[in-house]
């Protein structure tokens, strides 16, 4: 339980004002740039490797950004639907151990090492106990999942049509001020899919069923590190290491992603039954 304290604390010191109100190292700078990039944006999506200890601190670091001054924001996050009600009873919680065991007593959270996809995680248990501070210090924030039961879909095109829908869905409730943040596999964040990618990635990803909306798509890199992949079995594979660089920006009608930001490095986080 350690990494949920200690994001507790870090919260409230933002929230305070202090001396540690930005992340150490490259993930405050890239939460920058991010901010700096989306601008106006209502509807920011964030493309990630699943997974990773960095990712989420990035995304609580953006969520006390855009929450500051009374502002409104929401965070959608690659979980079933059918996990929302016990999100919003964890957020109206006093974040206590009674309360932490019962948000990750579903079938979702209580998975076996060959089942892990890399979206569970204490690193993302973590992050929802981040915005419970943030709320509990008076902050509009709310989190919900979006995502489908796997049982539930026969194809990847299904998958990304349904939770683009509920993305849609819970974005035209917000209020017109409102700003949502999405957290989801990098492959969905596309706004169209690469020229040279392979055959089950040529289909239409959530992204794209959303290019109407106020929507700025992040792809969230590193330069170095180590990230989880499922590719029989699942297990952390090494990143290709790159020279320090600037964000790389696209206007290109048939852009992959509004911009590629680069944290210094990505490491594995630490999978739930661990």
């Amino acid at each position: 339980m350690k990494r949920w304290l200690w994001m507790a604390v870090m919260v409230a010191s933002m929230v305070c004002g202090t001396a540690a109100a930005v992340p150490a190292g490259g993930v405050g700078d890239t939460a920058t740039q991010i901010v700096t990039l989306a601008g106006d944006h209502r509807l920011v999506v964030l493309g990630e490797y699943h997974g990773t200890a960095e990712t989420p601190l990035l995304v609580a670091d953006l969520m006390e950004r855009y929450s500051r001054d009374n502002a409104s924001v929401r965070l959608g996050l690659e979980l079933p639907m059918s996990e929302n009600a016990a999100l919003a009873r964890y957020l109206r919680s006093n974040g206590d151990a009674d309360a932490r065991e019962a948000l990750r007593t579903s079938p979702f959270w209580r998975v076996k090492d060959g089942q892990h996809d890399g979206r569970r995680s204490r690193d993302m248990l973590a992050l929802i106990e981040t915005l419970r501070v943030l709320r509990a210090q008076g902050r509009d924030i709310a989190v919900a999942g979006y995502d489908i039961e796997i049982s539930a879909y026969d194809s990847d095109v299904d998958r990304d049509a349904e939770m683009a829908t509920h993305v849609r869905q819970q974005f035209n409730a917000l209020p017109s001020a409102s700003r949502m943040l999405v957290l989801t596999g990098n492959v969905h964040a596309m706004r169209h899919p690469f020229e040279d990618a392979p055959p089950e990635m040529q289909h239409r990803t959530m992204t794209a069923f959303l290019l109407d909306l106020p929507l700025y798509s992040v792809r969230v890199e590193a330069l170095r590190g180590h990230t989880w992949h499922c590719m029989s079995p699942c297990r952390a594979m090494p990143l290709l290491e790159r020279p320090a660089r600037d964000p790389v920006a696209d206007t290109d009608p048939d852009r992959t992603y509004d911009v590629w930001v680069y944290l210094p490095e990505l490491s594995v986080g630490t999978l739930t039954d661990r």
